[in-house]
């Protein structure tokens, strides 16, 4: 599911919120083209469909993980630098639907973005 959510841009495009606003795309379509010459096209189908329902944990869990790859995108940024992030971040994080994802996002925001790096700080002496 989490590979497999964004099928559909291939055809329709990544559309941000305000290109939403203007046009109207007809994701099931896209989705019923990309498939219907696969062995495996209904299967991958109904994957997304299942995504894109969002009711099963497993959808919730595939959802909470792409917004989770947008927070670490934009602390990153922030972190680095841009204050432009700081206004989306509140949004992102409150669309992730699992105690997980919010427990993850808490704690990616309270860790400074390269904190991993001299993680084991005797490490930086070596060459």
């Amino acid at each position: 599911m989490c590979l497999i959510h964004d099928l559909a841009e291939a055809r329709i495009g990544d559309l941000n919120y305000v290109q939403k606003k203007y046009l109207a795309v007809d994701e099931s379509k896209a989705i019923a083209d990309l498939t219907k010459d696969l062995p495996f096209g209904k299967a991958v189908a109904d994957l997304i469909e299942e995504f894109n329902g969002a009711k099963s944990l497993e959808a919730k869990l595939a959802h909470d993980a792409d917004q989770l790859a947008l927070v670490l995108e934009l602390k990153a940024l922030h972190d680095a630098g841009n204050n432009g992030p700081r206004a989306w971040l509140p949004h992102v994080v409150g669309r992730l639907r699992t105690s997980a994802g919010q427990s993850l996002a808490k704690q990616i925001l309270d860790t400074a973005s390269d904190e991993w790096w001299f993680e084991d700080k005797a490490d930086s002496n070596e060459a």
